[in-house]
Parts: structure tokens; C-alpha cells; sequence
């Protein structure tokens, strides 16, 4: 039976998330005008992916999986949201504005995949495209059920369209297991219908691969360490392992796009979001006209020093210019103390002073400058606020790591660990670890490559280790520091909860 209409933007939603049930829907496109061409499907698909960027959404990444972390807290007068996410209070967590945020624009995003996994197949559009559009909808339905699987364990499960209002209620997943065989058979699906096609923005064949094996290793891990529901977990922790490494070795063997690059700096240039190790990161441009379309993420990550500009030294003696900021992520000593005194990504990825134009410092730390700051998120070419600075969401890097650490101290897994601290200016990992040695060795390695890249967090957690390492944490249970609770306006609205 044909539906009348169809949903695009939702209705508020999620489920109807945080909306006012009294709001008029709005967004629906009729069955007669809309997924009848390429152009249809392709701004179906772009608006998908426009979910990822929205202001409440696209700064979680850092306010869930960095803040709440031993890397950075948040400024003293930042808002009581952060603060209670930094704190660990988690009495508050079920009314947390970031949390509810988080959870809300999770599903918009869900959904508008799921509009174009429903219709998309009827379309008369050619195969090729359907095959395009429909690999990348999985991948992204499986990103954002990856996201909320970490951060609330089970989670109420939308696989169709969710049109009207009286659809929006859908009770939690029977077990974390459901929702891992959604994320990872949506993997595999997208794995299936995509090529190898590197776009900013846009997810390819190995970012569903990349993703599988981000998701194996969550699981394996998890299970691993003993964090609670996983023990329940179907499979076995060996054999997700292997699929782990699986997966990962298709990213690092099956392709020659995507590779380590060999400049630290050339990494996180804004300038070059096509680099090799971009697998998978947001689309946002400076000559965008509303935040989200442009990023102003550098912001949080730089301290407000003069209200001017300020100029970072390279490691070749020359400068970037960029904006100062607003100095609400910042990077806890403790952390920086765990860098080798030789280990660049320490010494120049941690800025500890800044300049003026003729190369006179301005400010350092410690004094003047409140706290070393990641330059991770840099713009020199920034109009006022409005950036290109993006969120790395999947990095070559961190693929390598997770093969390391599925398969243990094999001489591959030593390589590519090798190849990462070499070009961090450091010498190879102890050989002849053992496997649980090993493991942490890389497990480690990952909180320095990947610091600020919003991975944090999700570490800690599946190595159960939260309540050991985070001082704010420290006295809450296991079951306290492994999931946050579904916010409570959820569960007002949903009748299925």
C-alpha cells in the first residue's frame, strides 16, 4: 500500500523528541513530486548527512566523548550542563540539555535515513545511483545507532520511516545485541553497495568497513572487560576480535586512497580534508551562512587571549594566524603529562604559547595563557567566527590502531603501530609484549594519536576503566559510569518505553 506522504525532515522528532506535541508537522514531501530523479535522491542524501552538522549535534562529539574524560574539563563558568558531564553528576544526567540533544538529533538523523532507505528502492532513478544513495543511508542509520549504543546501552529501535506522530513510539531493544546486528548488517550493506569513492562529508566503501571494525572492537573489548550488558553479548570476545581485525585489514589492504599521512600538521590542515587519513569527517565550510553549514568548533578548543588574533609556531619556524577563543576545553596537565618529553604530539600539537604577527609571544602557559590548547582545529583563513574546522570522525590512524589491537603482537600490527610513534618522533613499542600488554600498549597510544578527536570517552568505557581514571568519577559503579540514562523527556513521550 502506497503512503500518501513521506517524511524528511521529521515532525520535531525524534520520536518526537523534546517537541511539543502541539506543533504543527512539517516537512513532508508528496509521493508524487519528491525521489523521481538523481537530483531528488542526491538532495534526500545531502540532507541526511546535514543532520550530522547541526549546532547541538556536531558539538556533542566533544562534549560526550572528551569532556566527561581525563583529557580536559570545562571552563569555570562554563554552563551547569557541561559542568555536571565533566563532574559526573549523574543525578542530572536524565535532564542534561546535551544529552537530550544528542539523543533527539541521533534520531533525526535515523530517520531521514530510514526515508530514504523506504522509498529509494521504488524510485525510478538508475541502479547505479539507488546503489550509491541507499549504501550511504545504511551507514549512516549504523553511525548513529553506533553513537547511541556507546552512550545509552539500549535504545529504542527505529528501522522504517517514522511519518506521523502516532509512529513515533518504539520500545528499547530487547538486548544490546539487537542493536549491534542493526549497526553491523547496515555495515555490511553499505560495505556492499559503495565503492571507494574519498568525498568531504560523505561516507564510501571504507568507511562502512572502517565503521564495522570500530564496532567489532567496541564489542570485543567491552565484553572483554567485563562492562555491564555486554557479558550478554551473543559473541564470543576472540571471534569478535577477529572480525575486528578483519574489517580493519580490508581498510589498510583492500585500497589505496586512504593511508597514513606523513606530516602531523598536514593532518589536521583545513586546508587538505581529502588527506589520506580522512576516511570519514563532517562537511563544513566557512562560506556557509548559519552555524552547522560553517563551524565555529575552533572556538572551544582556544583560549581567549586578547580578543584578537593570534599567531601558532610550526615546527619549521614559520606561523598560522588564527582567531583566539572561548577557552571551554581545556586540556587537564595531568593529561599532557602522560606525552613523552620527545612525543610531538605533545610538544607540538599542545600549544603552550602564542604570537603576534612579527613573532613576539604574546602568551604561554603556564602565566598568561590558562592551559595548553589543541591545534587540532585551526583556520587560518577564518571570516570573523566562521570556519572550516571539522570533527574527525574516522581517521586512517585510528583504523591502524584498532587492527593492532584486535589481532595483538603480530610483526604488522608492530608495524603500523611503529609507522604512527615514528611519525610522532618516537622509537618503536617494547617488542615481545604479550598480548595483554600489547593491547594496552596500543589502547594508549590511541588516547595520545586520537586526543580531542572525541574517542576518549568511548576507550574508557570499554575497558571499564572510567570510574579508575577520571578523578570526577572516581566512587560510582560500573553500571553508573558505562551508559547514560534515555533523558527523561523520552521517555515522557514515548509510549513504548
Amino acid at each position: 500500500m502506497k503512503l500518501r506522504y513521506y517524511t524528511i525532515i521529521i515532525l520535531g522528532l525524534l520520536m518526537t523528541n523534546a517537541c511539543d506535541l502541539s506543533e504543527e508537522p512539517y516537512g513532508f514531501y508528496s509521493e508524487d513530486n519528491f525521489y523521481n530523479s538523481a537530483e531528488d535522491a542526491e538532495a534526500a542524501i545531502t540532507y541526511a548527512y546535514d543532520a550530522l552538522t547541526f549546532l547541538e549535534y556536531s558539538r556533542t562529539v566533544f562534549l560526550l566523548g572528551d569532556m566527561p574524560t581525563d583529557e580536559c574539563g570545562p571552563k569555570a563558568d562554563e554552563g551547569p550542563d557541561a559542568q555536571d558531564l565533566n563532574n559526573w553528576k549523574v543525578a542530572n544526567f536524565s535532564t542534561n540539555r546535551s544529552l537530550v540533544n544528542f539523543f533527539k538529533y541521533a534520531y533525526i538523523a535515523i530517520n531521514r535515513s530510514n526515508a530514504i532507505l523506504d522509498v529509494i528502492p521504488q524510485s525510478p532513478i538508475e541502479e547505479d545511483l539507488k546503489g550509491k544513495y541507499l549504501g550511504e543511508a545504511h551507514f549512516l542509520r549504523a553511525w548513529n545507532y553506533f553513537n547511541l549504543v556507546r552512550n545509552f546501552g539500549r535504545v529504542p529501535m527505529h528501522t522504517t520511516l517514522v511519518a506521523s506522530l502516532n509512529e513515533t513510539s518504539a520500545p528499547l531493544a530487547v538486548d544490546l545485541d539487537e542493536v549491534y546486528n542493526l549497526i553491523l548488517s547496515d555495515c555490511r550493506k553499505a560495505a556492499e553497495l559503495l565503492t571507494v569513492n574519498q568525498a568531504t562529508g560523505r561516507a564510501d566503501k571504507v568507511a562502512a568497513q572502517a565503521l564495522a571494525a570500530k564496532t567489532y572492537l567496541h564489542m570485543a573489548s567491552s565484553k572483554a572487560h567485563n562492562v555491564p550488558l555486554y557479558g550478554d553479548l551473543s559473541r564470543e570476545v576472540n571471534a569478535m576480535y577477529d572480525s575486528a581485525a578483519y574489517f580493519a585489514a580490508e581498510v589498510i589492504n583492500g585500497q589505496s586512497v586512504y593511508g597514513f599521512d606523513d606530516d602531523l600538521l598536514d593532518i589536521y590542515d583545513v586546508d587538505q580534508p581529502k588527506g589520506p587519513e580522512h576516511i570519514f569527517l563532517m562537511s563544513m565550510d566557512r562560506s556557509g551562512t548559519i552555524e552547522g553549514d560553517y563551524s565555529k568548533i575552533s572556538k572551544l578548543f582556544i583560549p581567549y587571549i586578547a580578543g584578537g588574533d593570534i599567531y601558532l609556531e610550526n615546527n619549521d619556524g614559520s606561523y598560522t594566524v588564527s582567531h583566539d577563543g572561548w577557552s571551554v576545553f581545556q586540556t587537564k596537565e595531568s593529561f599532557y603529562n602522560t606525552f613523552d618529553a620527545t612525543d610531538q604530539r605533545g610538544q607540538l600539537l599542545l600549544v603552550d604559547a602564542v604570537y603576534d604577527a612579527a613573532g613576539n609571544e604574546i602568551a604561554s602557559y603556564p602565566g598568561s595563557m590558562p592551559y595548553r590548547f589543541s591545534r587540532k582545529y585551526i583556520d587560518p583563513h577564518f571570516i570573523t567566527d566562521k570556519t572550516s574546522t571539522k570533527p574527525y570522525l574516522i581517521r586512517f590512524s585510528d583504523v591502524a590502531l584498532i587492527y593492532a589491537e584486535a589481532v595483538g603482537p603480530t610483526p604488522e600490527a608492530y608495524a603500523l603501530v611503529d609507522q604512527i610513534r615514528g611519525r610522532a618522533g618516537l622509537g618503536g613499542l617494547t617488542p615481545g609484549l604479550s598480548m595483554e600488554d600489547f593491547r594496552q600498549a596500543v589502547w594508549n597510544e590511541r588516547s595520545w594519536e586520537l586526543a580531542f578527536e572525541g574517542n576518549r570517552l568511548y576507550d574508557l568505557r570499554r575497558f571499564n576503566v572510567v570510574n579508575d581514571l577520571v578523578e570526577e568519577a572516581s566512587g560510582l559503579t560500573d553500571e553508573e559510569v558505562a551508559f547514560y540514562p534515555i533523558p527523561q523527556v523520552e521517555i515522557d513521550l514515548n509510549q513504548g518505553l
